[in-house]
């Protein structure tokens, strides 16, 4: 019998006095504008961005547009190979609660919006950059992902994740750069008009193999799609409040982090191909150090491959092998 692995939940809540722990990806988003002199204020500006966002998705018997603020939560897994508790932190997603001012109500959001991962940083920054060192055409390591997405559906349809979230997660990523879009004749009231990709993207495939599936919208006052993750269905499975707490959340980010493309002066027309050189854009007020961020996802590969892949080779490579849902 393959056993399945223990997973432990930390929270910690993400507002302006947040400082990333010790265990912490640093290149995680949230992490990179809670750093340097800057930090309280980024963050500030961060969250009444995303709550402005919020509010004005959320029109409805909201004249005054404060109707609703989001609260984020840092949500940490670890994960134990061997039960001897020794723990390897393995996710870090973001968890969504939005807070009705009009009846003092705390309404349940999302999980997962931001995503992140040492073994991802392994796969990508590491294997991945390894296995094409040389060669005359980049190709993709056999089973490449592999891994990764059995911990993750692992860690989705385990009993602690049930214990503490009641849906399946939403993770919502930028488009890629090097695909174009097409707009499609399909609209959402909220998550907006659809778009479809020209081809398929490695990290398409990368999330694919952790179970979910990708759909592109352009929400309501956005300029550019946003790639949105998900099991079962996104359009039915969650409420107006739920949907717009990702949409707020993860284009103010993207806004930040990828101006070029999401605070753009122009929208996506009809065929959309991103640029990240675009030069007609606006930038927020809030710092963010891309080049660091970049360097450091290597070396966090690194660290997952020194402190995870190699001490764990063999059972790690079992019980992929077994795996199965």
């Amino acid at each position: 019998m393959n056993k399945d692995f223990t997973f432990t939940i930390k929270r910690i809540g993400l507002n302006e006095n947040y400082h990333p722990s010790n265990n912490t990806r640093i290149t995680t988003n949230f992490a990179n504008l809670a750093r340097g002199n800057s930090r309280q204020q980024n963050l500030r500006n961060t969250l009444k961005m995303i709550d402005n966002s919020f509010n004005a998705l959320a029109y409805w018997d909201n004249p005054k547009g404060d109707r609703y603020s989001v609260e984020l939560e840092i949500i940490s897994v670890d994960i134990d190979i061997e039960d001897t508790g020794q723990a390897f932190p393995s996710i870090e997603v973001l968890k969504t609660t939005v807070v009705d001012h009009h009846t003092s109500e705390r309404i349940e959001g999302i999980v997962g919006n931001n995503f992140s991962s040492y073994v991802r940083d392994y796969d990508f920054s590491v294997l991945l950059s390894e296995h094409n060192k040389g060669q005359a055409q980049f190709s993709i390591p056999e089973r490449f992902g592999d891994l990764h997405g059995k911990i993750f559906k692992n860690f989705v349809n385990s009993s602690t994740y049930k214990q503490h979230f009641k849906k399946t997660p939403v993770i919502c990523l930028s488009v890629s750069d090097n695909k174009t879009y097409h707009r499609t004749d399909n609209q959402h009231p909220l998550l907006g008009v659809e778009y479809q990709p020209s081809e398929s993207s490695l990290t398409e495939q990368y999330f694919k193999k952790m179970g979910l599936q990708v759909r592109y919208f352009m929400p309501p006052k956005s300029v550019a799609p946003l790639a949105f993750f998900f099991f079962g269905d996104l359009l039915n499975d969650y409420s107006n409040l739920e949907l717009i707490s990702t949409i707020s959340t993860m284009e103010t980010f993207q806004k930040i982090y990828r101006p070029e493309i999401y605070n753009a002066n122009a929208v996506a027309g009809n065929v959309y191909q991103p640029n990240l050189k675009n030069q007609d854009h606006s930038l927020t007020k809030i710092f963010y150090d891309k080049e660091e961020r970049s360097k450091l996802a290597i070396k966090q590969g690194k660290f997952a491959e020194e402190n995870f892949i190699k001490p764990y080779q063999k059972v790690l490579n079992q019980w992929s092998e077994n795996y199965a849902l």
